[in-house]
């Protein structure tokens, strides 16, 4: 489809819908009802709901820059332990906290439809963890240790993000996470810097 200006304004009037009222059962007609469009012009331009929905995330995403350039810092040059603990920083970030909303709002309406949400879910099960571990292996760990690292450093970012959506203090869960970071990086027989207890 042509990316012509009414498609992109449609799509930013989306992308503003979908972070401040979320994507919690809206439909297409009360997605197209909210941005004073239609079912037929919403399809035409995006195929369906999920590829609207899809790509208005996206958008989202890149407006949000401490998120959308997470991973390029933490594959810089520089101490493993602090790039790491930057990139929760970076999610933690109460500006980010709306895009990370959005995000496990998504997560739950897939998992009530994940035939439809495939794609969705599978690129969360990977792209994060193929990011982190390829940081790894640049920094010196095998490519199993790599691996293994990197799925235990995202699962324990989602489920911070988790608590931190619940309201747990932000401090607590910075901690929590330093002293995983030098866990992971004992485990992996690396001789970690220390990282700072700011």
């Amino acid at each position: 489809m042509e990316n012509t200006p009414e498609r992109q304004r449609l799509l930013g009037l989306v992308v503003d819908l979908i972070l401040r009222d979320g994507v919690i059962d809206l439909s297409l007609s009360a997605i197209s009802r909210a941005i004073g469009s239609n079912n037929r012009m919403l399809l035409y331009y995006f195929g369906s709901k999920q590829e609207l929905i899809g790509e208005a995330a996206l958008v989202a995403f890149d407006s949000f820059p401490r998120l959308r350039d997470m991973f390029a810092r933490l594959s810089q040059p520089g101490d493993l332990e602090q790039r790491l603990l930057t990139a929760w920083d970076d999610l933690a970030d109460p500006d980010s906290r709306p895009y990370v909303r959005l995000f496990f709002q998504r997560f739950g309406i897939a998992m009530r439809d994940p035939d439809e949400w495939g794609d969705f879910i599978e690129r969360v099960g990977r792209e994060w963890i193929e990011e982190v571990r390829d940081t790894l292996v640049a920094d010196g760990f095998s490519p199993e240790d790599a691996l293994s690292g990197a799925t235990r450093i995202i699962a324990l970012l989602r489920g911070l993000q988790f608590l931190l959506l619940s309201g747990v203090d932000p401090a607590q869960l910075r901690s929590a996470y330093r002293d995983a970071i030098r866990d992971l990086a004992a485990a992996a027989a690396l001789a970690p810097a220390s990282v700072p207890s700011a």
